[in-house]
């Protein structure tokens, strides 16, 4: 009989922790894209391109629709504290082309790469801290 009170208790405490976990959306844009994986092809003749060092993760947002689109969203709100900037994106409505996560390389985005949202999401918070490479930012990414 104690066993089966302890067993119950355990379950109502842990429940609310599984069914939060189960509502986050793990999403994680890659630190960098490595030098290797970029090439150039058509450059002007007599020139030879040449690239020896990756792109650093500089940005990252929610989006409406797949990346061709440029479905770019404007953050419902803004916090700053401690060397850190915090955007938030409400994800209501519709988003008959789905809800994507794009991630930006380089000081002024010069590639992206992108991902498909699961449709549940209806809020994401994305984390800024400045990364110890020139244009580079560390982000969190907290989508729900």
């Amino acid at each position: 009989m104690q066993t089966k009170r302890l067993l119950t208790g355990a379950a109502c405490c842990l429940f609310p922790v599984f069914a939060q976990s189960a509502g986050a959306t793990s999403l994680a844009c890659p630190a960098s894209v490595p030098a290797t994986s970029i090439s150039l092809t058509a450059v002007p003749s007599g020139w030879t391109p040449y690239i020896d060092r990756p792109l650093y993760l500089n940005a990252a947002a929610p989006i409406d629709g797949a990346p061709e689109r440029r479905g770019q969203l404007v953050p419902s709100g803004e916090r700053k504290k401690k060397g850190q900037t915090t955007l938030s994106y409400r994800l209501e409505g519709r988003y008959p082309d789905g809800k994507w996560l794009q991630c930006s390389y380089g000081v002024h985005g010069e590639v992206t790469l992108s991902r498909r949202m699961d449709d549940s999401v209806s809020v994401c918070e994305l984390t800024y801290r400045k990364g110890s490479k020139a244009g580079q930012n560390e982000i969190d990414i907290d989508c729900r």
